[in-house]
């Protein structure tokens, strides 16, 4: 069988951000951003029963209807986020390991500037980046850092909740999209009745949740967000664009009427500390950034950012500077050197026991064990069987 919770165990002592799981396939880690396949061949059926085991009730049936599941649970005491998708192979699942804790802006690394904005009393804060960046940690160490000022009511909107916040000094109501509400609609209108001095809207995906939180954050409140792009301005872009032609004047606007910052981040590997530490962009609402967004000209963002300095606005190249200057980088805990005794390579098990005659074989056990080891961090993709007439053959 297998193992969820040590799996999640020993690849966060492996330094591992993602663990990903496929029928047939060894186990996969994402480590500095770069994929590992470690141990052998997974057993469709196993996990079948370990995905089960860890999902109940109506989110089964979600599961057994829609073909994903999206959620987060807590597995060997790490927070994990967890897609489970149906492929062509069987059940896949995809583990997030996320943070041991809500992390502060110095667990971070992140710059003094970005935690600055939690003491912002309204308008919208939207953090932008690729998928994996760490976006979501940005908005739970802002929402931690508001948290230790002055007492406030924050409301959080995710689909699902990552990070589970204790409140010290403000009162914090986290609402799980789908289970506590049923849209981030419903939950941004229900939200603008109960009292909020903060919301966190977990992510822009479509109009009508832009179109609310902006309203929630031109009524005076603070409202924290992320979109995905690669930049600042490619950030407030896709939001103006989202909407139809005819209202997209009146939609930058609103936007440059409520804005207060936009922060684009991605991951960089700092090799000397062997970390990811965030590298950033950061464009502050000034006078002249909210005239460009006004008139919808984004493409001149760029200027603002490289002679705004003196209005906080940051580069990347200005951002990497501060990186390369910086010392005393924080380092996460519990994270190991790329240990081979806890997942060691192909072609060895781990933590998998095919105690069953009804589990297939790995394919194509004979080439691979012909085959000389893949080197580290590659994985290897087995070719498939036959001449390509026999290929062919079989698809007609």
């Amino acid at each position: 069988m297998i193992n969820l919770e040590s799996l999640v165990e020993q690849a966060r002592n492996c330094g591992a951000s993602d663990l990903h799981l496929e029928p047939d396939r060894p186990l996969t880690l994402r480590i500095d951003g770069r994929l590992s396949a470690r141990g052998g061949a997974l057993p469709c059926e196993a996990l079948i029963d370990a995905l089960r085991a860890i999902v109940h009730g109506n989110e089964w049936k979600h599961f057994v209807d829609r073909r994903s599941l999206d959620f987060a649970t807590t597995l060997a005491g790490i927070r994990c986020r967890i897609n489970a998708f149906h492929t062509i192979h069987g059940i896949g699942i995809a583990i997030r390991l996320l943070r041991r804790g809500v992390p502060s802006f110095e667990e971070l690394n992140l710059h003094p500037s970005i935690a600055a904005l939690a003491r912002e009393q309204h308008g919208l804060i939207v953090i932008s980046g690729p998928t994996g960046s760490g976006k979501s940690t940005t908005l739970a160490a802002l929402v931690r850092e508001i948290d230790k000022g002055e007492p406030r009511h924050v409301i959080t909107l995710e689909h699902p909740v990552e990070y589970v916040h204790g409140s010290s000094r403000s009162l914090i109501r986290q609402r799980d999209v789908g289970r506590d509400t049923p849209s981030f609609q419903q939950g941004l209108m229900d939200a603008m009745r109960e009292d909020p001095d903060v919301i966190l809207v977990g992510e822009l995906r479509d109009p009508e949740t832009m179109r609310l939180t902006l309203d929630a954050a031109e009524t005076g409140h603070l409202v924290l967000t992320t979109v995905h792009s690669q930049s600042t301005a490619e950030a407030l872009s896709r939001i103006a664009s989202a909407f139809p032609h005819d209202i997209q004047s009146l939609v930058c606007t609103q936007l440059a009427d409520c804005l207060v910052a936009v922060v684009a981040q991605t991951l960089r590997y700092q090799e000397e500390e062997e970390i990811r530490v965030p590298e950033c962009e950061i464009l502050r609402a000034s006078t002249p950034v909210r005239s460009m967004v006004r008139k919808a000209d984004f493409f001149r963002l760029e200027t603002v950012l490289q002679t705004g300095a003196v209005d906080g606005q940051w580069t990347r190249e200005r951002y990497r500077r501060w990186l390369d200057e910086r010392t005393g980088f924080h380092r996460a805990p519990n994270r190991g050197a790329h240990d081979e005794t806890i997942f060691p390579r192909n072609p060895v098990r781990f933590d998998v026991e095919d105690d069953s005659e009804g589990h297939a074989p790995p394919r194509h056990p004979a080439s691979q064990a012909s085959e000389p080891d893949a080197p580290d961090d590659v994985i290897v993709i087995d070719p498939p069987a036959g001449t390509l007439s026999d290929i062919l053959e079989e698809l007609e």
